[in-house]
């Protein structure tokens, strides 16, 4: 059986998420604002954010592969689900559970920008920049992590562990 060590509770989340809904209310008051969730990962923190909201947003999801079942992203990038609504001429903000090697958001960013939109940002819940390989504009970040493969909050390991509420460092 795996070890879980806590990194973030359930109310250090919550205190982020508020924040974070703070800052980009605060940048998008007078704009309309298209989110676009990373699917599977982002659906909780996503859901949490845009209730903390005091602007005006219109949700979409997208969904891109890189890691199978393993802890290494594959570094090969497949795009599972597409958007379905227009984002052309529109402020759009990616939001994602975690933000690691930036290839996949590098990746999703530019499927994203295809579609003419005004601006395309990233509010990431964790930023791991330590293993950074391709630069990102993270407009907003909650937490940033050291090494070690985290779980819980939506995150997961091989389809497990996203339902717990706190954030754990995964030991194998």
């Amino acid at each position: 059986m795996p070890d879980l060590i806590p990194v973030l509770s359930a109310t250090d989340i919550r205190r982020l998420v508020q924040d974070l809904a703070q800052r980009i209310s605060a940048d998008f008051r007078d704009r309309d604002l298209v989110m676009i969730g990373v699917l599977k990962g982002s659906f909780i923190f996503l859901s949490d954010l845009v209730r903390e909201l005091d602007v005006s947003t219109r949700i979409d999801f997208v969904q891109a592969s890189s890691y199978g079942s393993g802890t290494e992203s594959t570094g090969s990038i497949r795009l599972v689900k597409g958007i379905s609504i227009d984002i052309c001429s529109q402020d759009v903000l990616v939001v994602e559970d975690i933000v690691d090697t930036g290839l996949t958001i590098r990746w999703i960013i530019d499927y994203l920008k295809s579609f003419q939109p005004r601006s395309v940002g990233v509010c990431a819940l964790v930023d791991k920049r330590e293993r950074r390989q391709v630069e990102v504009p993270i407009l907003y970040a909650g937490h940033e992590a050291g090494s070690g493969f985290l779980v819980g909050y939506g995150l997961d390991y091989a389809e497990q562990y996203r339902h717990l509420p706190g954030i754990y460092h995964l030991c194998l």
